[in-house]
Order: structure tokens, then sequence, then C-alpha cells
């Protein structure tokens, strides 16, 4: 099961389109509600997640997907159980996602550390110990990076080709019109 972090503050297209990809190529997917069931974007969206914080098991992830936006990168930070499920996943070389503001957790917990990255501009000072690149999307080995909104699907196309193939993040690109 991939867990989709949403916190108060989260930044909807980045959340959304990528959810949107990965379930469109037939990946397993959960939005997570980390500050309760409803959660509100940055510019009052309102989602209702599929589980709540309190009834995932960080340990049973197959991925982590955080989305940026503000505060809601800061919220997703503050919770324990999300900071548990990336690590464990970046641990046992699991998929880490990140776009925008929340590749800045990833170099608070010295994931970026040698890796290359990309950020939100105005955040590459937190990626530590990363080469900051400013492309779109970046993977290196299983940790995919991610710009901004703009970039939302290409972000979902990123982790569909890490999780499941190329081809099938193609497929889903190309039946979407985004080529």
């Amino acid at each position: 099961m991939y867990y989709l972090f949403l916190a108060d503050g989260f930044e909807e297209t980045e959340a959304l389109a990528a959810l949107d990809v990965m379930r469109r190529a037939g990946m397993n997917v959960q939005t997570v509600g980390v500050t309760g069931e409803v959660v509100t974007s940055s510019h009052n969206v309102t989602v209702k997640a599929d589980v709540t914080i309190d009834q995932i098991n960080p340990k049973a992830a197959d991925g982590a997907v955080l989305p940026g936006g503000m505060p809601g990168t800061i919220n997703l930070e503050q919770c324990g159980r999300v900071l548990d499920c990336v690590t464990y996943c970046y641990e046992n070389k699991l998929p880490v996602c990140a776009i925008c503001a929340a590749p800045s957790i990833l170099g608070h917990l010295g994931i970026l550390e040698g890796r290359t990255a990309t950020c939100f501009p105005g955040f590459e000072t937190e990626l530590k110990g990363a080469t900051c690149t400013g492309a779109h999307v970046e993977t290196d080995g299983h940790v995919i990076t991610a710009k901004g909104a703009g970039c939302a699907v290409e972000f979902g196309h990123a982790i569909v080709s890490l999780a499941v193939s190329k081809e099938a993040a193609d497929k889903v690109i190309s039946d979407m019109q985004c080529l």
C-alpha cells in the first residue's frame, strides 16, 4: 500500500494529480489524513481522506508520497507517524516521494545526502547534502523529488515509472492526453 499523506494546508494539485496518475496505473494508494479525516488544502479545497494517520501501520507501506504546500509541509513534518513511514520506506529501499516544499522534510531527515534533488525555489538550503538541480522532477534511486504544482502530473509519472514501469506510466500520461 502506498500512502499519500494529506495535512491541513497541503497543495491540492500536487496531491490529487499525482494520486490520479497512480490510481490510473492500478497502484494501490490510500490518502492518509494526518490532521483528521477531512483535510483542507492551502486553497480551501476540502478532501476526505481514505484513512486517518492512526489507522495506518507505517511499517506496512510500499511507498510514501508527500505533497507540499504551506502549512501542509510543516504539518506533515510535525507528525511522528509520517516521519516513521518515510524513514521505514527509505531504509527498506521503497519509494520515497516529495514535491514542492516537502523535499525539505527529506533533507531534514538526511535522506537527500549525496543525492540529486529538486524542490520549490527557495527551499534548496533545506535539502541537506543534496545537489539541487531545479529540474521539474528528479529520481535518484528510490527517492523522487519534484519542483511544484505545475510538475504534479510529471511527478505522478515518475512515481508510476519507479513503482510499476515506465511503459505503464507512459500509457497513463498518453491516455490523459498529456503527450
